[in-house]
């Protein structure tokens, strides 16, 4: 057969066909692309969800600080008896309860974890001891609660067969979530580690919560950074939270979105706590109160961010004891969950709740307390905020918190910091004696 046999006998019918046929190739291009892209977006998904951060869980196995999840080993009778005691309630009254604090070697879990345990509840600790900022810090904090007989066990929320022992040896009637990748300027250097912790791991332990029998009542910390780049003040639970300026702003929104969710599904009792810029003793380094202090006392310069046209930069400062009056009165406020085997059977609680002190402090006022306190000039940089997901001010509304919870913050900044520059200078001049030695 000749190449003509090939021509149609109707030359329409020819370019009829030829049309057709790249309208197919064309069709079939595009769906490549599409599969290939579509593919490739899945990977980065992939990536970003499932990858544990090399910060956050780095593979040395010779630091305890820095291990990963899978190579924590826990398990024995030694272990679970230990468990057992910390989680042994030892108050006289018949409403003690027995709590998993998650994060709990961190600044605002080592507080609340000893404070029921000062009341008598039964209080266990769950920590990976990170090295998102010093660990010989949250060690001390572990150190410091193991005097008080509170165990925490050295662990991931990521890790599933971990949680799943726990609740098998303990009963909790509560569960204090406090893990979480904190810190708004870091989320732009290692944006993975945000999902990973506060979205991946936040399931993850709801997923465990949801299914054991009877389901425990969650206290978890949201943040004042969900409110973004709102400009009505001071901040009400009631306004929209749909402009977070930051990953971790929106991190957190996306766990209170997760937490309604999960109640609504499975009946779980969830109350979200949005904390106004805690500080105290045993604080964090990455807070500017914190590393404010360090390089005032080195005699370093410190950068105080300008908003637009020379605005001033104010935060609701809130005192690390009315944040543990808050969360307390959280955790005895909380309703018991209404779900069993992973199956809701009635409409369960689900709240929200503002935690702050309702009088934003600029940040110049924070400097001069500081100067007071540490009887030294500091040497003052004034630069425009940059881009990386700070806001201007924050302002609590805290009347419903005051109406369903009994909160009244007491302490006032000046007092706040008289107290964290005593206990700065304490801890600090101690480690450098036992170095010296």
């Amino acid at each position: 057969m000749s190449r003509l046999d090939d021509i149609p006998s109707s030359p329409g019918k020819f370019k009829m066909e030829k049309s057709s046929y790249l309208h197919r190739l064309r069709f079939q291009s595009s769906l490549t692309k599409f599969a290939f892209f579509s593919f490739f977006l899945l990977c980065l998904i992939s990536l970003l969800f499932l990858r544990s951060p090399p910060s956050i869980n780095p593979s040395s196995p010779s630091d305890p600080s820095r291990r990963s999840l899978r190579t924590n080993s826990y398990g024995g009778p030694a272990w679970e008896k230990r468990l057992r005691s910390s989680a042994q309630i030892r108050t006289s009254t018949n409403n003690g309860i027995t709590v998993l604090v998650t994060g709990a070697a961190g600044f605002v879990g080592t507080h609340v974890s000893a404070a029921l345990k000062r009341r008598g509840d039964g209080v266990i600790g769950l920590d990976n001891f990170n090295d998102y900022y010093d660990p010989s810090l949250k060690r001390a904090r572990q150190a410091l609660l193991e005097r008080s007989g509170i165990f925490i066990v050295e662990g991931d929320i990521n890790d599933v067969e971990l949680l799943r022992k726990l609740f098998k040896i303990v009963s909790f009637t509560h569960v204090m979530h406090l893990a979480a990748q904190a810190g708004v300027r870091y989320a732009m250097e290692n944006p993975s580690s945000y999902v990973h912790s506060n979205i991946a791991g936040f399931v993850n332990l709801l997923e465990i919560c949801k299914s054991v029998n009877p389901q425990p009542a969650i206290v978890w910390a949201s943040s004042s950074s969900v409110y973004g780049l709102n400009t009505k003040v001071p901040f009400s639970e009631k306004d929209k939270t749909d402009q977070p300026a930051s990953l971790y702003a929106a991190t957190k929104k996306a766990g209170e979105e997760i937490a309604h969710t999960y109640n609504h599904i499975y009946g779980l009792s969830l109350t979200g706590l949005r904390f106004f810029t805690v500080y105290g003793p045993w604080g964090r380094p990455d807070m500017a109160y914190f590393f404010f202090t360090k390089d005032i006392l080195k005699g370093k310069s410190i950068s105080i961010f300008e908003s637009a046209n020379h605005g001033t930069v104010a935060r609701d400062f809130t005192y690390i004891d009315d944040i543990v009056k808050g969360c307390l009165a959280a955790l005895d406020t909380a309703e018991k969950s209404t779900g069993s085997g992973g199956k809701k059977r009635g409409p369960a609680q689900l709240r929200v709740f503002n935690l702050g002190n309702t009088s934003p402090v600029p940040v110049s006022d924070l400097v001069r307390i500081l100067e007071r306190q540490l009887k030294v000039k500091a040497k003052k940089n004034l630069i425009k905020m940059p881009r990386n997901g700070d806001v201007p001010f924050t302002h609590a509304n805290i009347s419903l918190a005051q109406r369903e919870l009994g909160y009244k913050p007491t302490t006032d900044l000046q007092t706040g910091l008289k107290k964290f520059v005593r206990w700065y200078l304490s801890y600090y001049s101690g480690e450098k004696k036992a170095a010296a030695r």
